[in-house]
């Protein structure tokens, strides 16, 4: 979710990139930095934290006449926020700044080490600029040098480069990483991750396909794909800033929920190998000496850790118990230094979760963070981190970094499974085709929201809703009903569906809407006859399920069926898109629902 802009042209170049990194600020960053190349001097300034910083560092330069440069805000993803892990990155003549992931850096690096190059930084962007600089002296070939570069990456990627050996060129590439090129009736380049980084200043604009790389000069855009020119299709810009943020949507929160296919495959990247998982955050000494987990997380990082203590339990035959943070602190838990303490925050700024892992780090535990932001409060404390990669979520009411949390956890749970040989080799290799294809379950098809959309003129009114769910589905249930009172203020409960009789099932009548989660793979007879019982008592059924349920009034039809873990992703996108449609048609205020904040920083 990082920010890259781009300019060739003669106006004042460091105030064009820090205007447009200003414009990508709403994707979120922990630093900036920008390189600024006139003639054969390139000037390059850094700094950590808000793009103030970097304003500070630059207030005394300016560029004067024809030159180009580059520009990036980071969200940290392999190595801390730091100056020295800050882009852009340094060659001895080329600077680069990177979005996305490169999978095979750790191999490449290791190639470079061997041959004397010395790095300065613990990213994986770093890697792109001394490939490019070995190839230049190899072919003596700009261009040449920056197609072998890219066919050499693999992974997700949307790259800028400039060097001294062609100082009047940016070279670009682009794949599985947005990229927009774009130039203004002067004739100036301009380039952006978004359209918001552009407007007002580019005019036409080319959104670059996977696989287009090329190079840029006062001449024109240059565009290559599989090695042959492509034609330049250019489209006018237009639209104002705030709409380009919302990329065409509604809410933050309609966006959000249909970026968790592009962010879901940033967590996955570089973690998930042909044959294992694996987590360069982890020692290999990791699980030494301890014996269970306990969870601590409130709200939808709650849901999500509820969710995967039966990953844990399951996969890898760990005992796993988790606590809401908010009563973890007040009970004098016990707590033994055999256990894992493991936090869950999207801030990382939780007061309730932060002070309960004040309390594990001064019983002596081993901690562990999942978070989304490196460098927050909880990061700092905790011992180990994995980043769950969902970029800034600007919807009060969480969706990707629910999702995100989910998957990094699914896959701490195999790795743990690796470690402790509680999964065959084959059973591992299953999960890791089913990872691999969450990111296409998640995508949200025109059809599917039409169709939900439609359906929720129907849930308006009435005394509440039942959102029911068994095993793995009962945290979801929990998580759908969460997001519908959040934003739609009606009253809503996630149970776990085999308890109804046990109490619940006395409010059931025709104004009572069940959301019935119905899985294919799990539990499915079980969970057809909980909801025959609620039906037989005339309340309203709505199914989401891969298979007809005669006895609901409504019914969503899934399609991922093959894996437990597709169904549960596919059903939390239903869950969302409802909430969202729900409340869009009470006019409620879908990003900012009222009384509640996105960092929950009081206890």
């Amino acid at each position: 979710m990082c920010g890259i802009v781009g300019y060739i042209g003669k106006d004042e170049i460091k105030n064009i990139l820090v205007d447009g990194l200003r414009e990508l600020e709403y994707r979120g960053y922990d630093s900036a930095g920008i390189a600024v190349l006139e003639k054969d001097n390139i000037q390059s300034f850094k700094a950590i934290g808000k793009l103030k910083n970097l304003e500070e560092k630059t207030s005394n330069y300016a560029s004067k006449g024809f030159g180009l440069g580059i520009g990036h805000t980071r969200w940290a993803t392999h190595g801390k926020p730091t100056e020295l892990n800050a882009h852009p990155h340094l060659g001895e003549f080329s600077y680069v700044v990177h979005n996305g992931i490169i999978e095979n850096y750790q191999e490449l690096k290791k190639e470079l080490q061997a041959e004397g190059v010395t790095f300065l930084s613990q990213t994986d962007t770093e890697v792109i600029v001394h490939l490019f600089e070995k190839f230049y002296k190899e072919l003596n070939d700009p261009f040449a040098a920056f197609e072998k570069t890219v066919e050499t990456l693999e992974g997700a990627y949307a790259v800028l480069l400039i060097t001294k050996a062609d100082p009047e060129k940016i070279y670009f590439a682009k794949n599985g990483s947005p990229m927009i090129v774009g130039n203004d009736a002067k004739g100036d380049i301009y380039f952006g991750s978004s359209d918001a980084a552009m407007l007002g200043k580019a005019t036409e604009v080319i959104y670059l396909a996977d696989g287009d790389y090329g190079y840029t000069s006062m001449e024109g855009i240059s565009l290559y794909h599989d090695r042959k020119t492509k034609a330049l299709s250019k489209r006018p810009l237009v639209g104002d800033k705030v709409s380009a943020q919302k990329n065409g949507f509604r809410f933050f929160m309609e966006k959000e929920i249909y970026e968790q296919s592009e962010v879901l495959s940033d967590t996955i990247m570089g973690r998930v190998l042909d044959n294992e998982i694996k987590f360069d955050e982890l020692d290999t000494n990791f699980f030494d000496g301890i014996n269970d987990i306990k969870i601590c997380a409130c709200g939808t990082s709650y849901n999500s850790g509820l969710a995967c203590s039966y990953l844990f339990e399951r996969q890898a035959k760990i005992k796993t118990s988790i606590e809401i943070a908010s009563e973890f602190r007040y009970k004098e838990p016990l707590m033994s230094k055999d256990t894992l303490f493991v936090v869950i925050s999207q801030s990382g700024e939780t007061a309730d979760t932060l002070e309960a892992l004040k309390m594990a780090k001064a019983a002596g535990l081993k901690t562990m963070a999942i978070c989304n932001v490196d460098n927050s409060s909880i990061v700092r404390l905790s011992d180990y981190t994995l980043l769950t990669r969902a970029g800034i979520e600007k919807g009060v009411a969480s969706t990707k970094a629910f999702a995100t949390q989910v998957m990094t956890m699914w896959m701490l749970s195999l790795y743990m499974a690796q470690h402790r040989n509680t999964m065959s080799q084959e059973e591992i290799k299953a999960e890791i085709d089913a990872i691999r294809h969450i990111p296409t379950t998640v995508m949200v098809e025109d059809n599917l929201h039409e169709k939900i959309k439609r359906l929720s003129k129907r849930y308006l009114h009435g005394h509440g809703f039942f959102f029911i769910g068994r095993d793995l589905f009962f945290p979801l249930a929990l998580e759908g009903a969460l997001k519908l009172k959040e934003i739609s203020y009606l009253h809503a409960e996630g149970y776990p569906a085999g308890e109804m009789k046990h109490g619940p099932i006395a409010l059931a009548d025709s104004e009572l809407f069940t959301i019935a989660l119905m899985p294919k793979n799990i539990h499915y007879d079980k969970i057809k006859s909980n909801v025959e019982e609620l039906s037989a008592r005339d309340a309203t059924i709505l199914a989401i399920s891969p298979l007809e349920f005669d006895l609901a009034d409504d019914f969503i039809k899934t399609k991922h069926a093959e894996h437990p873990m597709s169904e549960f992703f596919e059903m939390m996108v239903i869950t969302q898109i409802l909430a969202l449609e729900i409340s869009v048609r009470l006019g409620n205020d879908v990003d900012m629902p009222r009384n509640l904040a996105k960092s929950v920083t009081v206890e």
